[in-house]
């Protein structure tokens, strides 16, 4: 159990990073405002003692993963187009903007694992263990990702 501060510490240090994830999973903004919440709520309840910090973030990770899972494939899964997100977003730049249209029209192999690594900053490895895909596969799906955000932002 959590110390009131150490979880708001942990709320206000991981909230970005839970509902980022959740958003590049099921782009819709509401729903991953309930992962989130779901999430957040589930390390409230948890009895588990966490070695450090770290092990607390991939912990949120991994369990926000497997709540969009279950949402995707949910039958009563409701859908906002990410269009009617995206207008109440700004951006300092056009340049972040259009990098931002781009990540998130790619599919969602591509679209999480390059989110994982270039926004949370997780290596090949993580990433392999957090999605539990093998480590090959991963960056196979870097370099195509990548490739494909190239030919997008060149067009």
């Amino acid at each position: 159990m959590f110390t009131e501060e150490k979880f708001n510490h942990l709320v206000k240090t991981y909230m970005d990073t839970v509902f980022r994830l959740a958003l590049n999973y099921v782009k819709c903004d509401q729903t991953a405002d309930d992962i989130t919440q779901n999430v957040f709520m589930k390390l409230f309840r948890s009895n588990k003692s966490f070695e450090n910090e770290d092990h607390i973030r991939y912990w949120l990770i991994r369990v926000t993963i497997n709540e969009c899972k279950k949402i995707l494939i949910s039958p009563w899964r409701k859908t906002v187009q990410i269009e009617e997100y995206m207008e109440t977003v700004s951006f300092p730049t056009q340049e972040h903007s259009d990098l931002f249209y781009a990540v998130m029209a790619l599919p969602k192999k591509y679209r999480v694992v390059i989110y994982l690594h270039y926004y949370e900053e997780y290596s090949t490895e993580e990433i392999s263990k957090l999605l539990d895909i093998p480590c090959a596969t991963i960056r196979t799906q870097l370099k195509r990702g990548r490739a494909l955000l190239k030919s997008d932002l060149e067009e």
